[in-house]
């Protein structure tokens, strides 16, 4: 209070878009030339080996269904699922939630832009902004389904596209990996279903 005038407290001033910004261009750059080294310890050979066993039969289950049976199940974002699943198998995006869902969500949100915009480099770009955000938004990140979104509308997929190839291909990298993973001592996947 002054002079007996009740003072009013000052308010927070809106939150804008510019406060989501780096402040100067000496502060980018100090956050891009960062002087730190990876951090990460080489694994044991026997995290590799595993890593190499998971990986093989995953992709090899899916690649015999697909050219030796004609089922589509393979798919090229399944290969980096293999990386994480059987690579990271303690990792959360390696997760069954993760994988299971983030594809099918990508796959479906893909599959609905090429639908409704058809193939062109803006419906590509949407794709994956739209799959990124929606797994951002269900916590189920999983990083090689933003391929699987991209796959969906350069290639012009229709609806049985998230049922087959991705839900069947990455179900059987999940059920690889529970197996795989399981048989190593000092590997537990997964971490959490859910």
């Amino acid at each position: 209070m002054s002079n007996g005038v009740p003072q009013k407290e000052p308010q927070a001033l809106p939150t804008t878009w510019a406060e989501h910004l780096v402040p100067s261009g000496r502060e980018y750059c100090r956050k891009i030339t960062t002087v730190g080294k990876c951090g990460v310890a080489s694994p044991p050979a026997s995290e590799c080996f595993w890593a190499f066993v998971g990986s093989f039969a995953g992709i090899g289950i899916v690649a015999y269904l697909t050219f030796l049976q004609g089922i589509p199940v393979l798919l090229a974002s399944l290969g980096a699922s293999a990386c994480l699943i059987y690579g990271a198998p303690t990792a959360p995006f390696a997760q069954p939630r993760n994988a299971i869902a983030g594809h099918l969500l990508s796959a479906v949100i893909g599959v609905l832009i090429y639908q409704l915009a058809g193939a062109h480099w803006y419906t590509a770009a949407l794709s994956v902004g739209l799959a990124v955000a929606a797994m951002v938004g269900t916590r189920t990140i999983h990083p090689p389904a933003g391929a699987t979104a991209l796959i969906a509308v350069i290639t012009g997929q229709g609806w049985l596209f998230p049922l087959l190839p991705v839900g069947v291909g990455i179900c059987i990298l999940v059920i690889v990996g529970l197996v795989i993973n399981n048989l190593a001592a000092k590997r537990q996947y997964p971490c959490y279903w859910w």
